[in-house]
């Protein structure tokens, strides 16, 4: 039994987690994307992070979805969408996501983007403004320099050549094997755990590995995350702006969100504290309340281009 799957048993015996809806495909561009669209009501976006796909949000999209249009691709190089050889800057991300929500007929949405995907999320505000409503960044890259040791080591000379073996069959059968254990012993892995287990059994094909370190490297380097939004923040402060972290977060920490709420006065914070980096899979009652008042308590305003311009050229 394959380690997602293995996954996927744990998270089944929670009788109270709701199924996720079944995915669907899109060509742009000449590649397949996958994604899953639930609900009605306005559009909200969900973007997962590194090595993760769609099934991220199994137990939270359901809850979203009684209320919103949820939409929640498979990132190119991620999932069941294709694995290229291209371009997977987060720059390319934006489009990408910008050409299939238009591909969809959705003019606008929330767009809330965990990991990765708030980089991206980021970098769509900052594209692609007048097709924003809403900012959710969730344990969001792109806020600093910090990062996991495990994602710093993807982008080392030679990493080609190790992760063939860490995400080969042994490894995954040993790794199977300690969830199985666990089952037994009635314990269940925690939202990080299964999050890394989920992404190393997404990297077992040559395609998928080459899309993740092509990634890995575009946005981290050894010493830590290469991109960076904050010196951009300021620009969002029109945009209703809600920022979630796990204080156990070893990924990437908790201080980045902190520091971004500092910079972007008018957005909300929310501080889950018994959670990591995963905190939708964590406390998936509480993120979809969290989001639901969020997006219930604010209206997404009109874009005004005047009003950018005016942030780009104070007055002297």
């Amino acid at each position: 039994m394959r380690v997602l799957d293995l996954v996927l048993l744990h998270r089944s015996r929670g009788a109270s987690e709701p199924s996720l809806a079944p995915s669907r495909t899109i060509e742009l561009h000449g590649q397949t994307v996958s994604f899953v669209e639930a609900g009605s009501g306005p559009v909200l976006l969900l973007l997962h992070g590194i090595t993760s796909s769609s099934r991220t949000w199994g137990a939270v999209l359901p809850r979203l979805a009684e209320r919103f249009t949820v939409l929640a691709p498979d990132l190119l190089g991620h999932g069941a969408s294709g694995k290229p050889r291209g371009d997977y800057s987060l720059g390319a991300y934006a489009s990408s996501i910008r050409d299939l929500l238009l591909a969809l007929g959705h003019e606008r949405a929330t767009v809330l983007g965990h990991s990765l995907g708030g980089g991206v999320a980021l970098q769509f505000a900052y594209q692609f403004p007048e097709r924003l409503e809403r900012l959710i960044l969730v344990s969001s890259g792109g806020l600093g320099r910090e990062v996991s040791i495990l994602l710093r080591a993807a982008t080392l000379p030679g990493a080609e050549y190790v992760l063939p073996v860490l995400s080969g069959r042994p490894v995954r059968d040993v790794t199977a094997a300690s969830l199985r254990a666990l089952g037994k012993l009635g314990l269940r892995p925690n939202a990080d755990g299964i999050g890394i287990g989920e992404g190393f059994g997404s990297l077992g094909d040559v395609e998928a590995r080459r899309a993740f370190l092509h990634t890995a490297r575009s946005i981290i380097e050894p010493s830590g995350q290469r991109v960076s939004a904050a010196d951009r923040l300021y620009l969002a402060a029109w945009l209703p702006t809600l920022i979630v972290w796990g204080e156990r977060d070893r990924m990437i920490p908790v201080a980045h969100g902190r520091a971004a709420a500092e910079a972007m006065p008018e957005s909300r914070l929310e501080i889950f504290e018994d959670a990591g980096h995963f905190p939708f899979n964590d406390d998936p009652e509480r993120f979809a309340r969290v989001v639901t008042d969020f997006m219930g308590t604010t209206q997404p305003p009109p874009f005004d281009a005047d009003r950018l311009r005016d942030l780009l050229r104070p007055p002297s």
